[in-house]
């Protein structure tokens, strides 16, 4: 059974966003997103995957909370730069952040988070330097960018997965 449902979480969320982005839970469509799923599950088992363990539930609701506040702030900010072009000398840049996070899927999804802020943009990766590259829309303060990152993100991605 474990060779044919090798990832059954992956396979349970795969078929139930299949039904969710379907609308419908008729036979056909449960048919197909199984089928689909399953095919999926199978293909995630060939590829060699690092190994990785999530841990501390508590801490990625905490992360979650973060991240969704953030999301809204800046939503907030941008917006605020879109409808007043003019005002406010805004300065655009690039940072260099320096990480102690090395997990595959805590770079992941530090990655994810950086991108889906508005305004801010995840550029690359120096991993023989472990420093990311962001750019920044309203770039102010380099510091606090980098302080931002480690402190709010960082510190809390290294509880869930290192």
């Amino acid at each position: 059974m474990r060779r044919w449902l090798a990832y059954p979480m992956v396979t349970a969320t795969l078929l139930g966003v299949w039904l969710l982005l379907n609308e419908s839970v008729a036979p056909g469509t449960v048919i197909l997103g199984g089928v689909l799923s399953l095919g999926t599950a199978l293909t995630l088992g060939t590829l060699d995957l690092p190994g990785g363990r999530f841990r501390r539930p508590q801490a990625a609701v905490s992360l979650l909370l973060v991240v969704l506040a953030d999301i809204v702030r800046s939503n907030i900010a941008v917006t605020r730069i879109i409808l007043r072009p003019g005002q406010g000398g805004r300065v655009s840049g690039f940072v260099r952040i320096p990480l102690d996070l090395r997990a595959p899927y805590g770079l992941a999804t530090l990655a994810c988070i950086i991108t889906a802020t508005p305004g801010t943009v995840w550029v690359a990766h120096d991993r023989t330097r472990n420093t990311i590259l962001l750019h920044i829309l309203d770039l102010v303060d380099e510091r606090v960018w980098i302080d931002t990152i480690k402190g709010r993100y960082e510190k809390r991605l290294m509880e869930l997965f290192e």
